[in-house]
C-alpha cells in the first residue's frame, strides 16, 4: 500500500457522489483534526459523522469521516493531498455505501457462504460478490443459485502454485477489492498472503491454537470447554495470527454434545465473519501495525 495516496476508488469511471467516506492514519501530532475539518469545509463539505483515536503505544492517529459535499472526487482530491504530505497521511477516500468489488473462497462447509450470499442479496453488506473460489465442487450450486460464477480451482501439492497464479489473475481481471476465506481449508502461500496483504479476511474457531487439525469442535468437547468463540482476522503469513478484526463467544455447558457444539460454532462463525466484512466494507477498520483500529 503506497503512502500518501488514494486507494479507496479501483477505476477511473466510478459516478461522483454527495456522500464521501475519508479514512486516515499518520503520525500522532497537533492540528491534524483542524486541518481537514477546515479544507473541508473551506470547499462547502458538511461532515455528518467522524471519530478519531489517538494510539499512545504506536503513536499514531486514526481518523474516520463521513461527509456531504457538492464537490467532486477531483476537488476532494485535491484539497486532501496537501494535508497528506504535511502529516505523512495514509488515506483513503471513496463514496458511502459503494460495495467492494469481492471474491469468497470456500471448501465444503456453506455457512458462511450462505450467510454472505444471502446478507448480500438482502442489501445489509456493501459488497458486490464477483466470483465464488473452491478447492472442492460442493458449493457451486449455492453460487448458482445466487447467480454467482463459481470458479473450481482444485489444489493439491503439485497444483499449488498453478492454483494460486489462477486465483492472482481474477483477483486482477475482476478489479477485486476484497478475498474473503469464509471456511477456505487451504494454507495460503507467503507470497499470496503479501498479494492480499490488508484485503484478504478469514475466519477460524478461537479454539485455535488448543484444538488444531480435524474436528476441532470434537476436541473441544472431549475437554469440556465452557467457551465457543470465532475470530475473523486479516490474512497473513503468519498462520491464524493476522490483525484481528471481531470475535464472538458463546457460553456452554456439560450438557452439549459435539454436534451441538459444532452447530453453535458455525452461528458464531457466521455473526464474526459478517460484521467483519460489513466494517471493512464501509472503511471503518484501519491497520494499526498487528492490530486493528474499528471505527464502528
Amino acid at each position: 500500500m503506497r503512502r500518501g495516496l488514494p486507494l479507496g476508488i479501483v477505476s477511473s469511471d466510478v459516478n461522483a457522489s454527495e456522500n464521501w467516506v475519508l479514512t486516515l492514519s499518520c503520525p500522532d501530532g497537533p492540528g491534524i483534526v483542524y486541518a481537514v475539518s477546515g479544507a473541508l469545509a473551506a470547499i462547502g463539505g458538511n461532515i455528518t459523522e467522524s471519530q478519531q483515536f489517538g494510539d499512545p503505544e504506536s503513536g499514531r492517529f486514526f481518523m474516520r469521516v463521513q461527509l456531504q459535499a457538492t464537490a467532486d472526487r477531483r476537488v476532494l482530491d485535491a484539497v486532501i493531498l496537501p494535508i497528506a504530505e504535511r502529516f505523512d497521511m495514509r488515506w483513503r477516500l471513496d463514496q458511502v455505501g459503494r460495495p467492494v468489488r469481492t471474491i469468497v473462497m470456500v471448501s465444503k462447509a456453506p455457512h458462511c457462504l450462505l450467510d454472505l450470499l444471502y446478507r448480500t442479496r438482502q442489501e445489509r453488506l456493501p459488497i458486490d460478490v464477483q466470483a465464488v473460489v473452491s478447492n472442492h465442487g460442493d458449493l457451486a450450486p449455492v453460487a448458482e443459485f445466487h447467480d454467482v460464477p463459481f470458479h473450481l480451482v482444485e489444489v493439491t501439492p503439485q497444483t499449488r502454485a498453478a492454483a494460486e497464479a489462477r486465483l492472482k489473475d481474477l483477483v486482477r481481471s475482476l478489479d477485486v477489492e476484497l478475498v474473503v476465506l469464509a471456511r477456505y481449508m487451504q494454507i495460503l502461500s507467503d507470497d499470496l498472503c503479501d498479494f492480499l496483504e490488508g484485503r484478504a479476511i478469514n475466519i477460524h474457531h478461537s479454539f485455535l491454537p488448543s484444538f488444531k487439525g480435524a474436528r476441532p469442535y470434537a476436541q473441544a468437547h472431549a475437554r469440556g470447554v465452557k467457551l465457543i468463540g470465532a475470530t475473523a482476522h486479516y490474512v497473513t503469513a503468519a498462520l491464524d495470527e493476522g490483525p484481528i478484526i471481531e470475535q464472538d463467544v458463546e457460553r456452554v455447558d456439560h450438557s452439549i454434545t459435539a454436534e451441538g457444539l459444532a452447530h453453535l460454532g458455525a452461528d458464531v462463525e457466521r455473526r464474526a465473519l459478517a460484521r467483519a466484512v460489513r466494517w471493512h466494507a464501509e472503511h471503518r477498520v484501519l491497520l494499526n501495525g498487528r492490530r486493528t483500529v474499528v471505527f464502528r
